[in-house]
């Protein structure tokens, strides 16, 4: 009996296109799954069984069953984006509990291809912190459980990474896809802006939030996004049409730079060395690498803060401050205080414009993803505020600036950790090259292959 839980999505849609197995026998494997590992890791807020395997059956029924791009393939969902018939509670007590009354339009697109969504995944309360933990549990990596999984798409990153589904929609306003995505050993794409629909919380802080895929491959995570970017995709090879279509290998201008963006914020050996390897291997492949470092203006610390806690402040608004978290309350109270400033100024225009001529001399840039490992798990919404800012700025200064850009940032896994748990390099490129970016995470892929999920029992 073939085991279907931990499979790509790209085989899994294979073969239930070509009719070797049915949507519920690939659906049912993976519940099976989830209900033996999430009590250890604490990825879901909500697993839909019942429903899950009803709507695999709707998939079976379909008359386009064999052109599905993601025909029975079970997906997760974060727990800030609309599910038809459940609630949305983005991590808090603050938010109702009522039923969404339709899907959001990257859950319909994935659903349109054929995938079935098996639950939604925890988050930090409003979606805020680089660590998953709150009223609805704490969500641990599956390569070191006394480690958080990150956030704030911590949930789905661990639901993929313990191969409880293989795919997993989650999205980026300050690093939420890439900053999980690097403590679990996964592929993900935070997209240019415009490139998939936002649509998160109330202003997708300032345009600034994208939704994207966290899979184990790049074929799996280039899928996902033709889908959602609605690029359009054959079914047969599992490649998108357009801007996720696998391109030619030619030679790129590459800088690759371990300098933290934040003044006064160092990137530690292990993610040091990752990505100076990861330059080495590039440039083994032909590639033009070479060292050099962006000019990250002095101010960005300031910036990434205010656009940080101005989103959070709208939105908190409307929401009962006495049943929110201190650290979300005084996150919000802080961020009012530069919402003016953040609606009127100029500081993103004018960090693209600094940044311009460097990626004019530059196709990709090449970072670490990280800073650090991750924070232990544990109940950081009942610590402070400060102790949380701290906490976040030094293990995750890498991933903010390509959010105030607006311009696209993959995580690829690279290395390891002395403790066994993965680390990875990010990449980094100018608007409409997510699929170049696959490109070289894929090549990354073939001359480093990794462990596609953690070594769970």
């Amino acid at each position: 009996m073939t085991e279907w839980a931990g499979r790509t999505a790209v085989e899994i849609a294979a073969a239930v296109r070509e009719k070797r197995v049915t949507p519920r026998e690939a659906v049912a494997a993976h519940l099976a799954r989830i209900e033996r590992l999430d009590g250890r890791i604490g990825a879901f807020r909500v697993v839909r069984a019942k429903a899950a395997l009803t709507e695999a059956d709707e998939v079976a029924a379909r008359a386009d069953l064999a052109e599905l791009p993601l025909a029975g393939v079970p997906v997760a969902v974060k727990d800030n984006l609309a599910v038809r018939g459940e609630s949305t509670r983005v991590g808090s007590a603050a938010t109702p509990d009522a039923p969404a009354g339709e899907d959001h339009v990257t859950v319909a697109r994935l659903r349109a291809a054929g995938a079935v969504v098996v639950g939604l995944t925890n988050v930090p309360e409003l979606c805020v912190f680089g660590t998953t933990e709150g009223v609805h549990g704490v969500s641990r990596n599956p390569w070191d459980t006394s480690r958080t999984a990150g956030g704030s798409s911590g949930g789905s990153a661990a639901a993929v990474a313990a191969g409880m589904v293989p795919l997993a929609l989650g999205n980026d306003g300050m690093g939420s896809l890439r900053i999980p995505a690097a403590n679990c050993g996964l592929v993900t794409v935070k997209p240019g802006h415009g490139v998939v629909p936002a649509g998160i919380g109330e202003g997708d802080w300032f345009g600034m939030s994208e939704n994207g895929p966290l899979a184990t491959t790049v074929a799996d995570a280039r899928l996902m996004l033709s889908v959602l970017a609605d690029a359009g995709t054959d079914a047969r090879t599992g490649a998108g049409a357009g801007l996720a279509e696998p391109g030619r290998r030619e030679p790129r201008r590459i800088a690759v730079s371990v300098r933290s963006p934040l003044a006064g914020v160092s990137v530690s050996g292990p993610y040091v060395r990752a990505a100076r390897e990861a330059a080495g291997a590039l440039t083994g492949a032909g590639h033009r690498v070479r060292r050099a470092d962006p000019p990250y203006p002095l101010s960005l610390g300031l910036t990434s803060l205010a656009h940080w806690t101005a989103g959070t402040a709208v939105d908190a608004q409307g929401l009962d401050s006495r049943l929110l978290a201190r650290r979300t309350r005084v996150h919000a109270a802080v961020g009012r205080r530069f919402l003016a400033g953040v609606r009127g100024g100029t500081a993103r225009e004018e960090l693209r414009r600094r940044l311009e001529p460097f990626f004019a001399e530059y196709d990709v840039l090449l970072t670490p993803a990280l800073a650090r490992r991750s924070p232990k798990a544990g109940p950081w919404h009942e610590r402070g505020w400060l102790s949380n800012l701290l906490v976040n700025t030094n293990y995750s200064p890498l991933t903010p600036p390509w959010n105030l850009t607006g311009w696209p940032a993959a995580v690829v896994p690279f290395g390891t950790l002395p403790s066994g748990a993965p680390t990875a390099v990010q990449l980094v490129g100018r608007p409409g090259t997510e699929g170049e970016l696959l490109s070289l995470a894929e090549q990354l892929e073939e001359l480093r292959p990794w462990r596609r999920t953690a070594p769970l029992t």
